[in-house]
């Protein structure tokens, strides 16, 4: 700079003109927060710890929002950086600062957000539930709930539409609870002290599981997208590119297969079926937990995804036998049993060995262009129903223009295999087709169930350490990056805002 200034003090007027433009065409152009970020090449994301968004598992982070994230941050050629907020009042004072790119909150976009955001809707759609405990009367609508006590969290789409109401049921009111997540109303609907709450339809459908007295009374306000915010600072051009990004997943399906995953199989379990299950949990699954923990690592998969087939198949009881003389833990057949080396099928520890290795030898077998999840979903139908008319089932969805190699496709075509004109033109024939369907939902619920009761804690750490995970996609074998003191640039959070570990 001071050789410039020279500079312009010895040239002449008309030097002076034509330096000072090309000074303001290229030194002094501000690049967009698209070219910032590609620059940098890291995406700074602000969330929170919710089954809905993003979650620490046993492997690696997962979630709806998070998974959209990580393919977002491929598609720009970065790195994605997340950091976990307490709740949604800490990632709006992020974003309003500028302190990340974009924040996950499971918000739809509201009228009085729209000046203070960018927002692009992300193709989950969500209503706002009326919930109570099973002991309470049921309300059968809000006018029922003037002068009652409700409760909802902070900074969500609930209080706005409880104020829409309000201006035609003055005596209508609630509390608000800024410690508190969807699960933690839940939990205490479920124990009596809250009597009634209100949380997002798509956080029930993931949490209902676990509290099995609370039920749902009625719907509140429209439904609504929920949405990735950004900073109204930017200037647009990193929510233009998420809204065509997001916009060529949905026109390719893969909106549509990630929003399966997570939310495909949630019906799975009701109130009987949760509490029954629960009670095992605690009363049968410790017997056996040492075993499926061993054998899974023996046989290279997951202990709960076996432990989650052992409850589809018995329900954990070793002296299990069927009609049809599948017998024990894992409800092997005389055939299997026998072809995998295993003599007593009423030993829990030999049906457990077997069952893990019968589900290694089915996983094999399944084409390995196909990627995970869907993979195991295949090989979970195929333990059920049989590899062959798992093939049948692929070839009449590849027949329809569809995608064979996709569980949320072929799921809809195996129940065809029950039917005459369907079965006659395929090699293996007739087969109950809905049990191999109904049987991956349930062990994918069950799995989801265990996998929340089983998931690492992340102890406190101090500011200059409590990092971000990287996802091993884009680095192989980098589980998380720490920031130095010096890298500290638009994910920094300020000491008021320190981090809370991920919880469930």
């Amino acid at each position: 700079m001071p050789r410039i200034l020279a500079a312009l003090k010895s040239a002449s007027a008309k030097t002076v003109v034509v330096l000072g433009t090309a000074l303001i065409l290229t030194g002094c152009s501000q690049p967009s927060t698209l070219q910032e970020i590609r620059d940098e090449g890291v995406l700074h994301v602000i969330t929170r710890s919710a089954p809905s968004i993003y979650v620490e598992s046993e492997d690696e982070p997962t979630g709806y929002d998070y998974e959209l994230a990580k393919l977002f941050a491929n598609e720009l050629g970065v790195k994605l950086r997340i950091r976990v907020a307490d709740d949604n009042t800490e990632i709006l004072s992020v974003l309003e600062k500028n302190y990340a790119h974009l924040g996950m909150l499971g918000l739809s976009r509201q009228p009085d957000t729209t000046d203070q955001y960018h927002t692009v809707a992300t193709g989950i759609t969500a209503q706002s539930i009326l919930v109570y405990n099973r002991d309470v009367e049921r309300p059968d609508s809000l006018k029922d709930l003037a002068g009652k006590s409700l409760h909802v969290v902070a900074n969500s789409n609930h209080e706005h539409r409880l104020n829409e109401a309000r201006e035609e049921i003055a005596e209508l009111q609630w509390q608000v609870h800024p410690g508190l997540d969807a699960a933690g109303i839940l939990s205490r609907v479920e124990s009596g002290e809250f009597p009634y709450g209100m949380v997002s339809s798509n956080e029930l459908d993931l949490n209902h599981v676990f509290y099995p007295m609370v039920k749902e009374a009625f719907t509140v306000g429209e439904p609504g997208e929920l949405a990735w915010f950004f900073p109204s600072t930017q200037d647009g051009s990193l929510a233009k590119a998420a809204r065509q990004f997001l916009d060529t997943l949905e026109a390719d399906g893969t909106l549509a297969q990630i929003a399966e995953r997570f939310y495909g199989h949630l019906d799975r379990l009701n109130y009987v079926g949760a509490r029954t299950f629960m009670h095992h949990v605690e009363n049968r699954l410790p017997k056996y937990e040492s075993l499926f923990r061993n054998y899974a690592t023996d046989f290279n998969m997951d202990w709960r995804l076996l432990a989650a087939i052992g409850y589809q198949e018995s329900h954990w009881r070793p002296n299990a036998v069927s009609p049809t003389g599948v017998r024990g833990l894992m409800m092997l057949t005389r055939n299997t049993a026998s072809h995998i080396g295993i003599n007593n099928r009423l030993d829990a520890e030999e049906s457990i060995q077997g069952g893990a290795k019968y589900f290694r030898i089915v996983h094999e077998k399944i084409p390995e262009r196909i990627p995970e999840p869907d993979r195991t979903w295949f090989a979970l139908a195929s333990y059920n129903v049989g590899f062959g008319h798992l093939e049948d089932a692929r070839r009449l969805t590849e027949g329809a223009g569809k995608d064979p190699d996709r569980w949320m496709d072929v799921k809809e075509f195996l129940p065809l295999l029950a039917q005459k004109e369907w079965y006659t033109k395929t090699r293996f024939g007739y087969a109950r087709g809905h049990e191999p369907v109904i049987y991956v939902q349930n062990i994918r619920r069950y799995y989801d169930v265990l996998a929340r009761l089983n998931e690492p804690t992340t102890p406190a750490q101090d500011q200059e350490e409590q990092i971000v995970q990287m996802e091993e996609s884009q680095t192989p074998g980098i589980l998380a990056d720490e920031l130095r003191s010096d890298e500290k640039l638009r994910a920094g959070l300020p000491a008021e805002l320190g981090m809370i570990p991920p919880t469930l």
